[in-house]
C-alpha cells in the first residue's frame, strides 16, 4: 500500500473536479480526502501502486470537460492506514484560483433538455458542473452561487438536493438551476410589449417571416435573421449602417454547415468543441451568398447556449442558419443590457428574445481560422477567455496596457497572464469604458497588483494615456515599448522561446524609434532588446491616418513613386492630395505591410475607399484564392540607414503594366502576395546568418495565403519557424509582448 500526495494546479475548482475525484478514487478503491486551497487542489490518496498511477493517468488524459490541468505535484508519503474517502473544508489562504471560460452544453445535459419526462425539457438555462456560464456570471471569487448573477435565483428543493450530491454532476455547480427556480426566457414585440406564448416560438415565427430578432446569450446579445434570405440581411444592414463587413452565422448543426461551406476534420472538431468559436471556413461556391460575404469565406459557428439550440431546432418553422452579429452601436461594444437593447435597438429589432439573468462580464464571440490544424485567432474571447496564458517564467505584477484599434491588456500573476476578452477599438468612448471595466474586473478578479507598468510607444494611444494615467496615479514606473518589438515578443512568449530570434512582424501601422510609422519589419533580438535590420521602401501616406479609408490617396502615392501616377484610380480628393504629395505637408512616411496592400488592391480594381478596417487586405486575398500567381517580383533592395530594404517601385510598376496589358488583375493579386513571400525568404537569407528561429507576428499574418506561403519557404529553406497559436498575432495579442518585455526588464 502506498500513500501519495497530490496537488493539482490550474482550472480545478468550480468544473466538478472534487467530485470527480471522488468517484474515480471509489472506482479504483483508493482511500483519503480532497480539498480546495489557495494553489488548486490538494489531494492524499492510499492503496495499491496500480491503482496510484491509473489515477494519475486518468487525471491527465481525461479530466472534468471544463478543467485545465496545468500541472500535478505530487510525492509519496507513510500510509496511515486511513479507509473512505472525504471531501474536507477548504484550506484558508489567499485566492488564487482561476476561472472557465463560458462552454457550450454537454451531451448529458443536452439528453437532459430533450427528455419530454424530464424536468427540464426544454429549458433553455440548463448546465452542470461539466457546461454552461461562468465567467459571463462571475462578479467576484471565490466562484460561489452569491458572487454570481445567479445569486437572485434560491435554488428549489429538486436543485438544491442535486447540489448537496456528491454523485450528481451538478454537485456545486453554482448556476445549477430549473424552470421552477432559474431564469426565465421571455419575448418581447418590435415596441417592447410582452408577448404572450412560448417565447421561443414567437421569436422563430418572426425569422421565419424574414424577420430582425434581438438574442440575448451568455456573454452579449446578438441581432438574428434568416441567412438565406438576401432581403432579411439586406435589411439588418441597412437598419445596422453596415453595409459591406461580413456578418456572422449560427448553423443548427454540421450538416447545416456543410451545404454550403467545405469542412475539414480539424475546423469539424473545433466547431463542435465545448469552445464553439466562429470559424472562418471556405465557401463551396466561391462567389456564393455575396449578400453575407464578399470574400470567398463565411464566418460560421454552432449554436453554444441551451437557448440558441433550441431556437434553431426547426420547430414552429424557424430556419437552421441565422446571420447571428453582434447587437450594438457602431463601433460600440456588444449590448449586454435588456433595457439599454429595447432602447438602443428600436427600429432595428422586430422582436426582442431576452431573458432576466443579469450577464457580469461582456464577452464576445471568439473568431479563428483553422490551419495546420490548429486556431489562428483573429479574436480571442468567448470560450477562451479568462483562461490564462501559461509561460515558463513568473510574471507577477506587471500590466500591459496593449495598442489603441484592437484594445487590449495583459496582467501577470504568477507565471500566468491574464488576457482580456474582444474589446475592439479604444477611440470610442464607450469601447474605452469598456476597457476600463474589464481592466479593473480582471485585476480584481484574479488579485493582480501592478507593480510595473508596460505601453505602446505611441505617445497618442488612448492605452499609452491610461498607462500614464495610472502610474501617475499610484506611483508606479511605466516602460513605453516599441511596436514591433512588443510584436516579437508576444509570439515568443507564445511559443515560449527565450530568444534570440528572427522576427518577421507585418502589420499596418505602429510609431517606429525614428519618428516614422514602421510595419514590415525584420528584426533580430529577444525580450532584452532588438535590432532593426530590414523592411521595405517607405511611402508617403498623404493625411496620416484617413489613408486607412481613403485608400485611393496610397495608391496615388505609390504610382507617383513608382514613377506612373497616372495608373491611379482618378477620386474626389486626387488634386488636393497629389498637392500634398509635392509638397510633403502632412505626409506621414510609413513602411506598413498593411497600407502596401491597401494601395495595390485600389491599383489592381479601381476602388478608393474602403468601408471597415482591413477591408481592402481580405479581398486582395480573396480576388487571389485559387488562381495561378503572375510573375511580378522584382528583387531590388537598397540599404539605408543599416536598414535593408526591399525597394516596392518596381514592383509597382510592374503590376501596373500588367493591369495595362490586360494580365488578369486575380492573378496579379496572387502575384502580389507570392512576391512578398518570396521577399520574406530573401531578407531572411540575407539577414539571418545564424539561421536564428524565425517567428511571424503582426496582423498581416492572417492572411492564410501569406501565413502558408511565408512558412513553407522559409521551412523549406531549413529555417525553424514559430506563428501564433494562443494569442492573435494582431494587435489584440500584442500586450502580451509587452509584458515579456517588462518583466525581462525587472
Amino acid at each position: 500500500m502506498i500513500r501519495r500526495h497530490f496537488l493539482l494546479e490550474g482550472i480545478v475548482q468550480g468544473v466538478g473536479f472534487r467530485p470527480f475525484v471522488h468517484r474515480l478514487a471509489a472506482r479504483l478503491a483508493l482511500n483519503g480526502w480532497a480539498r480546495n486551497t489557495a494553489a488548486g487542489l490538494e489531494l492524499e490518496l492510499e492503496g495499491p501502486a496500480g491503482a496510484l498511477e491509473e489515477f494519475r493517468r486518468t487525471l491527465q488524459h481525461n479530466p472534468p470537460p471544463l478543467a485545465v490541468l496545468e500541472k500535478i505535484r505530487e510525492e509519496d508519503i507513510p500510509p496511515t492506514g486511513e479507509t473512505g474517502f472525504a471531501i474536507l473544508p477548504s484550506a484558508a489562504g489567499e485566492a488564487a484560483t482561476l476561472v472557465s471560460p463560458d462552454l457550450a452544453p454537454c451531451d448529458a445535459c443536452l439528453r437532459e433538455m430533450n427528455d419530454p419526462c424530464g424536468r427540464r425539457y426544454r429549458y433553455p438555462f440548463t448546465n452542470c458542473t461539466d457546461c454552461g456560464p461562468r465567467f459571463s456570471i462571475v462578479r467576484r471569487l471565490p466562484y460561489d452561487r452569491p458572487a454570481t448573477t445567479m445569486a437572485g435565483f434560491t435554488m428549489c428543493p429538486d436543485c438544491a438536493a442535486e447540489y448537496r450530491d456528491i454523485r450528481s454532476r451538478r454537485y456545486h455547480a453554482q448556476p445549477n438551476c430549473c424552470p421552477v427556480c432559474g431564469p426565465q426566457a421571455f419575448y418581447r414585440d418590435a415596441e417592447g410589449n410582452v408577448c404572450r406564448g412560448d417565447p421561443l416560438a414567437l421569436a422563430q415565427q418572426t425569422l421565419a417571416a424574414g424577420g430582425i430578432v434581438a438574442v440575448k446569450g451568455t456573454g452579449g446579445i446578438h441581432l438574428a435573421c434568416r441567412a438565406d434570405s438576401p432581403d432579411a440581411v439586406a435589411r439588418l444592414r441597412r437598419r445596422k449602417h453596415r453595409p459591406e463587413k461580413p456578418l456572422a452565422l449560427m448553423a443548427r448543426d454540421l450538416a447545416a454547415v456543410t451545404r454550403f461551406c467545405h469542412c475539414t476534420d480539424a475546423e469539424a472538431a473545433l466547431l463542435q468543441s465545448p469552445r464553439r468559436p466562429i470559424l472562418l471556413l471556405p465557401k463551396k461556391d466561391p462567389a456564393g451568398q455575396g449578400w453575407l460575404s464578399a470574400t470567398t469565406r463565411l464566418g460560421v459557428m454552432l449554436p453554444y447556449t441551451p437557448l440558441h439550440i433550441l431556437l434553431l431546432d426547426g420547430a414552429s418553422g424557424g430556419p437552421d442558419l441565422l446571420v447571428m452579429t453582434s447587437a450594438n452601436r457602431s463601433g460600440c461594444p456588444v449590448l449586454l443590457d435588456n433595457d439599454a437593447a429595447l432602447t438602443v435597438l428600436r427600429g432595428i429589432a422586430d422582436g426582442f428574445l431576452l431573458h432576466d439573468r443579469p450577464i457580469a462580464n461582456r464577452c464576445d464571440d471568439s473568431l479563428a481560422l483553422v490551419w495546420r490544424g490548429a486556431p489562428v485567432f483573429f479574436r480571442r474571447s468567448r470560450g477562451y477567455a479568462p483562461q490564462p496564458i501559461l509561460l515558463n517564467r513568473d510574471v507577477s505584477g506587471v500590466l500591459a496596457f496593449g495598442a489603441e484599434q484592437k484594445g487590449s491588456f495583459a496582467a501577470g500573476r504568477g507565471r500566468h497572464v491574464f488576457m482580456n476578452q474582444y474589446i475592439g477599438d479604444l477611440k470610442n468612448a464607450e469601447t474605452l469604458d469598456h476597457y476600463r471595466t474589464a481592466l479593473l474586473g480582471t485585476l480584481q478578479l484574479f488579485g493582480v497588483q501592478p507593480t510595473v507598468l508596460v505601453c505602446d510607444l505611441h505617445p497618442d494611444y488612448v492605452s499609452t494615456r491610461e498607462a500614464e494615467e495610472m502610474a501617475a496615479r499610484q506611483h508606479l514606473p511605466l516602460r513605453p515599448i516599441q511596436h514591433h518589438w512588443a510584436h516579437m515578443a508576444a509570439c515568443m512568449a507564445d511559443n515560449r522561446l527565450e530568444g534570440p530570434v528572427f522576427g518577421l512582424i507585418w502589420d499596418g501601422t505602429g510609431l517606429g524609434e525614428d519618428g516614422s510609422v514602421w510595419g514590415a519589419e525584420c528584426l533580430v533580438g529577444d525580450y532584452h532588446g532588438y535590432r532593426r535590420v530590414g523592411s521595405i521602401r517607405p511611402v508617403a501616406l498623404p493625411g496620416g491616418d484617413v489613408c486607412a479609408v481613403e485608400i485611393g490617396r496610397t495608391a496615388l502615392s505609390l504610382a507617383t513613386d513608382a514613377g506612373c501616377p497616372a495608373a491611379a484610380p482618378d477620386f474626389a480628393r486626387r488634386a488636393g492630395v497629389t498637392a500634398l504629395l509635392k509638397s510633403g505637408y502632412r505626409c506621414v512616411s510609413s513602411s506598413g505591410m498593411g497600407r502596401l496592400f491597401d494601395g495595390v488592391y485600389t491599383l489592381l480594381t479601381g476602388r478608393t475607399e474602403a468601408g471597415y478596417d482591413g477591408q481592402a487586405p481580405a479581398l486582395l486575398e480573396a480576388l487571389a484564392e485559387g488562381t495561378a500567381p503572375a510573375d511580378v517580383y522584382v528583387p531590388t533592395y537598397y540599404e539605408e540607414d543599416g536598414v535593408r530594404r526591399f525597394d516596392t517601385r518596381p514592383l509597382i510598376r510592374t503590376l501596373c503594366a500588367g493591369k495595362a496589358a490586360g494580365t488578369s488583375i486575380a492573378a496579379l493579386a496572387a502575384g502580389f502576395q507570392q512576391a512578398l513571400c518570396r521577399m520574406a525568404l530573401d531578407q531572411c537569407r540575407a539577414l539571418n546568418p545564424d539561421r536564428l528561429p524565425v517567428v511571424l507576428s503582426g496582423g498581416v499574418f492572417l492572411n492564410r495565403a501569406l501565413l502558408e506561403g511565408v512558412t513553407t519557404l522559409l521551412e523549406g529553406a531549413g529555417y525553424r519557424v514559430y506563428t501564433h497559436r494562443r494569442v492573435s498575432p494582431s494587435d489584440e495579442g500584442l500586450a502580451l509582448g509587452q509584458l515579456a518585455i517588462g518583466t525581462a526588464g525587472l
